[in-house]
């Protein structure tokens, strides 16, 4: 009785110690992303600022009735590098996937807020084209529907691992899609892309939430806290992107235009 008694004691202690570990993982990820999304925004605000002025003599082309575009805005909404700035995250994102197992953590975390930084820079024409309420207004819906749907993903006892190539192929679709507009400039084709955005996001972060949680349950026996730390920052890139894509589809459907 006492040996049994000593394994039902063990067990719970690590069992206690896994679940301790989990949530400091989790706040790991959450706190991650959420210094990232700081990042983004800041940077997003800073860039917009500096590209719009309202002194005519300042301005190189006008956008709206008292705002123009300085040189700095022309130059990175209205060049050529406009289509750098566009596609730098996507190339980004592909880049640090594939040199993370090459990466510290600590390297790993630096490139991630870098990668935050860029977004900001591809994201910061929102400030332009919608109002700052309308932004504010959608942004804090969708961290309302993001809190929700990550806390489901991490909660359910319903195993939704399935969903990923669905989701996936969702995503690549998507990204098609919006090349294609780019080019037809389709009001119809942009409201299906933003709809279908928004469905497959709010998925993804629910799926992206419960793999996090099953991928550090299958490697917390090993005690790698270089793999745990570079896992908590793929899982931060992964929420971030969620975030930022569900943002960016709600808006495109709800936001108010300047």
């Amino acid at each position: 009785m006492a040996d049994v008694n000593t394994i039902r004691s063990q067990t719970g202690t690590r069992a206690a110690a896994i679940d301790e570990g989990l949530r400091a993982h989790m706040n790991k990820v959450y706190g991650t992303m959420s210094i990232g999304m700081l990042i983004t925004f800041a940077a997003a605000w800073a860039i917009s600022g500096l590209a719009v002025t309202t002194d005519p003599a300042a301005g190189v082309a006008q956008m709206g009735t008292d705002k123009y575009l300085t040189q700095f805005g022309y130059t990175l909404y209205a060049s050529p590098l406009k289509w750098v700035v566009m596609f730098a995250p996507l190339a980004f994102v592909f880049g640090f996937g594939a040199m993370i197992n090459k990466m510290s953590a600590a390297t790993a975390q630096l490139v991630f807020y870098t990668f935050a930084a860029v977004m900001g820079i591809s994201i910061s024409s929102i400030f332009l084209v919608f109002t700052g309420y309308s932004i504010a207004q959608v942004f804090l819906i969708t961290a309302i529907a993001f809190a929700g749907l990550s806390l489901w993903g991490y909660t359910t006892k319903k195993d939704i691992s399935g969903w990923g190539s669905f989701l996936i192929m969702g995503v690549i679709g998507l990204i098609v899609a919006s090349i294609v507009n780019i080019f037809l400039a389709s009001s119809a084709l942009m409201f299906a892309i933003s709809a279908l955005g928004v469905l497959i996001f709010a998925g993804l972060t629910a799926y992206d939430t419960q793999k996090i949680k099953t991928e550090y349950l299958a490697h917390a026996h090993h005690g790698d806290s270089e793999w745990l730390g570079k896992a908590a920052i793929m899982g931060a890139l992964s929420l971030y992107l969620d975030f930022i894509n569900m943002f960016m589809m709600l808006l495109q459907l709800f936001g108010n235009r300047e």
